[in-house]
């Protein structure tokens, strides 16, 4: 068995009351707040480098941020209902696929641009994947 196989199984198979689910959230949340808010202060700057439109990034950057707020709702709940931590990593999943059909069905997208989604897509399964070992080990 290698490492990283020990690693992950040792991951999923420690219980906790929710903790690593909760970090696992508020990290999706750190993260999507933040490039939301980058999207919406520099939509104009960000549209020239990436290519969509200045509105299409506003309006990206406007979800993100009202994703991260809901996202830091549900980890400061007590008790994380598991269906809404279900809907997180399935949209995640959903997001980070979409994105990425995306990065290569939309014409508009820059070089830059297109590395840029399909690296956001890499992060969005990281972050379904952590929350994913979360619920594993919540009791």
């Amino acid at each position: 068995m290698t490492t990283m196989t020990q690693t992950v199984r040792s991951l999923v198979s420690t219980r906790d009351d929710g903790g690593f689910l909760r970090l696992a959230l508020r990290l999706d949340a750190a993260a999507s707040g933040a490039l939301g808010v980058v999207a919406l202060a520099a939509a104009p700057a960000m549209s020239d480098l990436l290519g969509p439109g200045a509105g299409a990034l506003r309006g990206i950057g406007a979800f993100l941020v009202a994703y991260a707020a809901g996202l830091v709702l549900l980890a400061g709940l007590r008790t994380i209902p598991r269906p809404a931590a279900w809907t997180v990593v399935v949209g995640n999943l959903v997001w980070a696929v979409g994105t990425a059909v995306l990065a290569f069905a939309v014409h508009e997208l820059t070089t830059t641009g297109t590395a840029v989604v399909l690296a956001q897509a890499v992060a969005v399964v990281a972050f379904a994947e952590l929350q994913w070992v979360g619920l594993r080990r919540t009791r």
